[in-house]
């Protein structure tokens, strides 16, 4: 068995990362999940192309906001909501 899995996905910290400070560059984010930031951006942009985060610029700063509405993926977890998850495991540890 592999001893470097986890229970949550990269998409999942970033979510949790952005719930906490929606202005975090991509380098403070890459610092939080523990990923590089060419990772952030793959994830940034899956999660916008997705419809589960939004980006809008505040001068030279990105600003993220996410979807709280927006149906979790899998076909296990299909019936509840980004919020939901947010709210169930609540802050990141750091």
């Amino acid at each position: 068995m592999s001893k470097h899995w986890t229970f949550l996905s990269h998409h999942a910290h970033v979510l949790l990362a952005l719930t906490e400070n929606p202005n975090l560059t991509i380098e403070d984010l890459a610092k939080v999940a523990g990923l590089t930031t060419r990772s952030i951006v793959n994830v940034l942009k899956d999660l916008e192309d997705g419809g589960y985060l939004t980006k809008s610029k505040e001068g030279r700063n990105n600003r993220y906001e996410i979807n709280l509405s927006a149906k979790l993926r899998h076909s296990t977890s299909g019936g509840h909501t980004v919020g939901e998850l947010i709210k169930a495991l609540g802050s990141i540890a750091r």
